[in-house]
């Protein structure tokens, strides 16, 4: 290639720019294609949805329908808490020699007597009873309170 034709291959090139930069900035605005659609109504958005299987609702009737879902969920709730009845657990809890507190609180805690070994055993030392654990076979039922669990297991023995 020489000079001469390789100026006149940068002119051409020059040229087709302006050309397409002339049409791009002064042509017409907006394509026809991309013009918006026409906004649809809220009725003819309400027979969209509604033909699409979705419910339309106003904030209001919104509201009511929740209030009385939750209405019916309360007088649902009613009747099982009475129908339910509290379930009473009975064991026979063997004492051995050498079992402590302790041992008697994860036992009874494991039979499902009491809720928390920890506080029975705190509540055994609270009272000062543990050293009067004798060994036995005890029946203890969940409905007893802590008090008589504690003064059926701990028998301080009568001199």
């Amino acid at each position: 290639m020489n000079v001469k034709s390789l100026r006149s291959f940068a002119g051409g090139l020059i040229l087709a720019t302006c050309i397409c930069g002339a049409a791009y900035f002064f042509g017409p605005n907006e394509n026809p294609k991309s013009q918006a659609a026409e906004k649809p109504t809220v009725e003819e958005m309400k027979k969209t949805l509604t033909s699409e299987g979705y419910v339309i609702h106003t904030d209001q009737e919104w509201k009511d329908q929740l209030a009385a879902t939750n209405k019916a969920n309360v007088q649902a709730e009613e009747p099982k808490k009475e129908a339910q009845e509290k379930v009473v657990y009975r064991t026979m809890l063997t004492v051995t020699e050498g079992m402590t507190s302790i041992d008697v609180g994860k036992a009874l805690a494991k039979a499902n007597i009491i809720e928390n070994s920890l506080a029975f055993t705190n509540e055994v030392e609270k009272k000062g009873v543990s050293k009067y654990l004798r060994p036995g076979t005890y029946e203890i039922q969940s409905d007893m309170k802590t008090e008589e669990v504690i003064s059926t297991l701990f028998k301080k023995v009568k001199n």
